[in-house]
C-alpha cells in the first residue's frame, strides 16, 4: 500500500525514505520554496509553505504497479483533501530511472502521463459526480477519482523552456476542485493570483504562456489541455483520456 505523508511525517521519516525519494522531495522544496520566490504557481507554494500539501512516491510509472499506487494515493486523499488546508493539493512523485530520464522526449512523456491517468482511472471503482461531465470536450469536464474531481497537473526531466513544468523526476499533481471554490475569474482573489501567475510565468519560462490556460467553467476553456503543457503550443486535438469511451464500449457490445 502506498504512504500518503504530510510535510512533517517526511521531513520525521527522511532517513529512512530510499534515495531518491530523498532526493526528489528535496528537489521540489527547492523549486517551489526558492528564496527569490519566484516559482509560478502561488498557490502551490503557499501550500508548500504552510504544510497543505500531500506527498506519495510511486515506483517507475511505466509499470501497472505504479498506477496501482496512485490510485491508492488518491483513495487516501479524497476523504481527507478538505482537512489538511485551502491551498490543497497531492504530488505524486514516480521514480524516474536514467534509461526513463535520460531518452523520454516531452511527446514520449505527454503519452505516458495520458496512459497513467487511463490506468489509474481503470482502478476507480466510484461513479462518475452527476456535476462533472463525461466529456473531455465539455468546459464542466474534469479529471475525477472516487468521486471527487481533480485539476491535474504533470511536470517532466524532458521540459527546457516551459521551466514551470520541468523537475527532475516525472510528477503528477492533483489539485481538489473545491480549492478554486474562491479562486476563480469571478473573485477579486481569483482575478488578482491570475495577473500575479501571469506575470511570474513570463518571467519564468523562456516561452509565453500556453493558450490553453484559462479558468474553470469558461465557455471556451477545456481543462484536460492544461494537464500537460508541451515546450511549444501545441495540444492533441482529441483528447487522450478514454475512460468512459472505454464504459460507453462496454455497454453497447
Amino acid at each position: 500500500m502506498a504512504e500518503l505523508y504530510s510535510a512533517d511525517e517526511i521531513n520525521t521519516l527522511f532517513e529512512r525514505l530510499p534515495s531518491w525519494q530523498q532526493d526528489a522531495y528535496s528537489q521540489f522544496g527547492k523549486m517551489i520554496a526558492d528564496e527569490n520566490n519566484t516559482y509560478p504557481c502561488v498557490p502551490g507554494r503557499m501550500g508548500f509553505l504552510s504544510g497543505h500539501l500531500r506527498y506519495g512516491f510511486t515506483c517507475d510509472p511505466r509499470s501497472e504497479h505504479a498506477a496501482e499506487d496512485m490510485a491508492d494515493l488518491l483513495r487516501q486523499y479524497g476523504p481527507v483533501s478538505r482537512d489538511t488546508g485551502h491551498y490543497a493539493s497531492m504530488v505524486v512523485i514516480c521514480e524516474t530511472p536514467s534509461d526513463l530520464k535520460d531518452h523520454t522526449t516531452v511527446e514520449q512523456y505527454q503519452t505516458l502521463f495520458w496512459q497513467m491517468l487511463n490506468r489509474v482511472s481503470s482502478h476507480d471503482t466510484e461513479p462518475w459526480p452527476e456535476h462533472i461531465s463525461t466529456d473531455p470536450h465539455d468546459s464542466s469536464w474534469e479529471f475525477c477519482f472516487g468521486g471527487e474531481p481533480y485539476f491535474c497537473f504533470c511536470a517532466t526531466p524532458a521540459h527546457e523552456l516551459r521551466a514551470s513544468r520541468h523537475f527532475p523526476y516525472l510528477m503528477f499533481a492533483f489539485q481538489p476542485r473545491w480549492v478554486f471554490e474562491s479562486i476563480n475569474d469571478n473573485t477579486p482573489l481569483g482575478r488578482k493570483m491570475k495577473t500575479l501567475i501571469r506575470k511570474r510565468l513570463a518571467a519564468y519560462d523562456a516561452v509565453p504562456a500556453h493558450p490553453s490556460l484559462m479558468w474553470y467553467g469558461q465557455q471556451d476553456n477545456l481543462e484536460w489541455k492544461q494537464y500537460f503543457l508541451p515546450d511549444d503550443e501545441q495540444t492533441p486535438s482529441k483528447c487522450p483520456f478514454m475512460r468512459m469511451k472505454q464504459a460507453l464500449g462496454k455497454l453497447t457490445k
